[in-house]
């Protein structure tokens, strides 16, 4: 109450003392003219000025919760805090400024983080008088105008927001603005708030998306790695029942070299964690000695993995794939048998292992360089799950004969090793 007798008492002391000054200067510039002639002049003076505070201050009540000396005032300012860096929080208050209700003339200066623009005023009843309106436009406050600043601070970024109109603040001695500037200001911090609130959506979304198409890769890589294990067993097995019945002392030893592969697969089977290049050579080691009980003098197996390399991450499963693919496809169908080499090398942060072997190479019926078969497109799917474009597979013919394939992984392992 006492805000609002503040309020009308300022304007009309405003009104009296320009009255005053203007009779005054009438009658020392007109002797003759009679002075009760400004007597109809401030009482129609003293209902404007009553009616328009009165329309000014019910409107300030419909607006905000409060009526105080800033939400009264023609000129708005406000402070708001955005989480985000600076350019984004300027891209949001500029795009709020330009949408605002019968904005003009938007200025941007993204170098500066600062936007100005002008708004046309518009009478909220549509009820003012002509001659004040004519009063507005040649005191140049016909239009309201916005100025946004943009501070950047440590991660996050400070908006001043002002709101009020083009003439100069003495105007709003006489004149008031049916709170056009404080639904301005209302209006932008609004939008602004409603932007961000959009933006953390959209963000927090994302990071579900992420999180579910992490979920369906940790799936999908489990379900490769269980086809790949399988894949080797049961041909072991199968290879263990034919020596039982043909050489029993063969059949004993494979089944040591089997729990030898076993005692060095069964622990990592449940994760889908790298493993490292040592244990994946052991473990190819005991399928090696196994597959010469089978074929004998038919299969000779080189290795040469320096024992430094043997401590560097390296996928489970994926040497032994390439190793029992070169045996299947090359060597075993071939007459005679032949070479099978394993080289590992290190450079400039990727470690390459290569699977060499001299059987039939690349003939029909022979995979592909696409690889047809599970095994080879496991691993292909495997790698592009765990390391992006940071690994390659290569699959080429070998000289003279047979075919190599090549693994190369960055020596850190994958950028994020999921869990089941």
């Amino acid at each position: 109450m006492r805000t609002a007798f503040f309020f009308f008492f300022r304007r009309l002391f405003a009104w009296g003392v320009l009255f005053l000054l203007l009779a005054g200067l009438w009658s020392s510039i007109s002797h003759n003219a009679p002075p009760w002639l400004f007597g109809p002049a401030s009482m129609l003076a003293f209902i404007y000025v009553v009616i328009a505070s009165a329309s000014h201050l019910r409107r300030v009540r419909l607006i905000s919760d409060h009526v105080n000396s800033e939400t009264l005032a023609n000129r708005q300012r406000r402070a708001i805090e955005i989480p985000l860096e600076a350019n984004e929080a300027y891209a949001i208050v500029d795009a709020a400024i330009r949408e605002l209700p019968h904005v003009q003339e938007v200025e941007s200066a993204k170098d500066s983080l600062q936007t100005r623009a002008k708004v046309k005023r518009v009478d909220p009843y549509g009820t003012a008088l002509p001659l004040v309106e004519h009063a507005e436009r040649r005191l140049g406050i016909a239009r309201n105008q916005v100025f946004a600043t943009v501070a950047p601070r440590e991660g996050t970024a400070s908006v001043t927001l002002v709101c009020e109109p083009e003439g100069r603040a003495w105007c709003d001695w006489f004149i008031v603005g049916d709170a056009t500037n404080l639904e301005n200001a209302n209006a932008l911090t609004r939008a602004i708030s409603r932007r961000i609130a959009e933006k953390r959506k959209l963000e927090t979304e994302s990071v579900k998306d992420s999180a579910t198409q992490k979920e369906l890769a940790v799936a999908k890589l489990g379900l490769l790695h269980a086809q790949v294990e399988p894949h080797f067993l049961y041909n072991t097995l199968g290879s263990a029942k034919y020596l039982i019945q043909s050489d029993p002392v063969k059949a004993e030893a494979m089944i040591d070299n089997l729990i030898a592969y076993l005692r060095n697969s069964l622990p990592r089977t449940e994760s889908n964690a790298a493993s490292t290049l040592g244990a994946e050579v052991e473990r190819a080691r005991a399928y090696l000695d196994i597959l010469q009980i089978r074929m004998g003098a038919r299969l000779t197996p080189h290795l040469d993995v320096p024992p430094a390399l043997h401590v560097i991450p390296f996928p489970t499963m994926m040497l032994q794939t390439l190793v029992e693919n070169a045996i299947k496809h090359g060597l075993e169908p071939k007459p005679g048998g032949g070479n099978i080499w394993v080289i590992a090398r290190e450079s400039a942060g990727i470690l390459s292992v290569t699977v060499a072997d001299d059987g039939l190479g690349l003939q029909s019926g022979s995979p592909s360089t696409q690889g047809t078969g599970i095994g080879l497109k496991n691993i292909r799917e495997r790698l592009a799950l765990a390391y992006g474009s940071e690994a390659t597979f290569t699959f080429t013919a070998n000289f003279p004969t047979g075919v190599a394939a090549t693994l190369a992984v960055p020596v850190g392992g994958p950028k994020e090793t999921p869990h089941e």
